[in-house]
């Protein structure tokens, strides 16, 4: 498996803030296009890029309209984006993040959803024991997955697992989750539905009745996204998505590691910092419903 490094451009919680990521050699890549879905020969093992450490709350995401798709802060409103602690809930609780080489095409109607997709890569909700880093590339085993529509759109969480989980082997399927950690499904739905509320948005809906679908299904939607992400990187379709990439064979978006390296060299290594708000480790008890 093919190492990867981050290298921090920026000061944490400003709007300059960028972690870009390197090969082992050194050479500068996109994590969206460059690290390839596929991390085993089982068909249910897949690359995760780490967005957000569980327990943070600071909103990170790869940078889908940006030159090699460096990790940054949402902002909203001019302001840095965190995510409330919606009581019983403290910040993010598994490590979030996404499958590389995935795209949930804005354009395709979901069959099973009836909506149209939220135009990212695919989200993975990673449930084991260790509190993993902003950045890090780990293996996951897929469980299964959960359906949100996110103001109209179809917003998949993947539930999964890192392989090196000391009890990874113990979960094949989601009713394992169910079975050997009660409540947290339960939990994830709950968060998924009012984490935006304090924001002063109403309440996410699920399809299926908000139930979680098993990792056959999980699969076969990573799968479609996988086959559009195909499409987006050779052109075929468009998101305003920047596909710049350093490696995928005959993309009309490929680049040099010289101009890939001029990308990182354009964003200012320092920058003025500042401090997380204060109110970011406020309980929020709002009204659940």
């Amino acid at each position: 498996m093919a190492g990867y490094r981050v290298e921090k451009r920026g000061q944490e919680h400003t709007g300059n803030y960028r972690l870009f990521f390197s090969n082992d050699q050194g050479q500068f890549l996109s994590p969206f296009h460059d690290i390839p879905l596929t991390a085993a020969k089982t068909e249910d093992v897949f690359n995760m890029v780490v967005e957000v450490p569980r327990w943070t709350n600071a909103k990170m995401e790869i940078a889908t309209t940006e030159p090699l798709n460096p990790i940054k802060q949402d902002v909203k409103k001019g302001n840095m984006r965190y995510v409330a602690n919606v009581f019983p809930h403290k910040g993010y609780i598994w490590n979030y993040g996404a499958l590389p080489q995935t795209w949930e095409n804005p354009d395709h109607k979901d069959e099973s959803t009836g909506c149209r997709g939220d135009n990212d890569p695919i989200d993975v909700c990673e449930i084991g024991t260790k509190v993993c880093s902003r950045g890090e590339v780990i293996q996951v085993k897929v469980l299964g997955t959960l359906a949100m529509i996110d103001e109209g759109e179809t917003d998949w969480k993947i539930i999964a697992i890192n392989i090196k989980d000391p009890e990874a082997n113990s979960f094949k399927n989601i009713d394992d989750v169910r079975r050997l950690k009660p409540g947290y499904l339960e939990a994830t739905v709950d968060w998924f539905r009012r984490y935006k509320v304090p924001d002063g948005k109403p309440e996410n809906q699920f399809a299926f009745n908000s139930e979680f679908k098993d990792k056959d299904f999980a699969i076969r939607v990573i799968k479609s996204t996988h086959v559009f992400w195909k499409d987006l990187i050779m052109k075929k379709s468009s998101g305003g998505i920047n596909c710049t990439n350093t490696s995928v064979s005959d993309s009309p978006f490929r680049c040099s590691e010289a101009d890939a390296k001029a990308f990182v060299d354009e964003v200012p290594a320092y920058g003025a910092g500042d401090s997380v708000p204060a109110d970011v480790d406020k309980w929020w008890y709002g009204k659940k419903n």
